[in-house]
């Protein structure tokens, strides 16, 4: 199951999280954004026991999305240990997004 995170709890969601994070930095307007939903919650579903899938609504948290170089929606980055290690832009396949985060653990 995906997590709606924001500017108040992005801290203890992603940066302190033990297990590997990957953040959808997405808007409600963004249709790309709205065809990635379900392989987000495939893969969160598929991997949760090592992986947590947050959501951070950019129009709600302009200033994270500004803190993470955010330039186009949906963004994905992967978090682990409080950094980002990693990341893919746009609509991608349930393929690029299991790889993405299957060549982080």
């Amino acid at each position: 199951m995906t997590k709606i995170t924001n500017k108040d709890s992005f801290s203890t969601d992603v940066l302190s999280e033990d297990k590997l994070v990957l953040v959808d930095f997405w808007a409600e307007w963004c249709g790309p954004c709205k065809q990635i939903a379900p392989r987000l919650e495939e893969i969160a579903e598929k991997y949760s026991e090592n992986l947590s899938v947050c959501k951070v609504d950019v129009d709600q948290n302009r200033d994270l999305a500004v803190e993470y170089n955010v330039r186009s929606i949906p963004s994905l980055m992967i978090f682990k240990g409080g950094a980002q290690i990693d990341g893919l832009v746009g609509a991608v396949s349930i393929e690029e997004l299991e790889d993405l985060v299957t060549r982080n653990f």
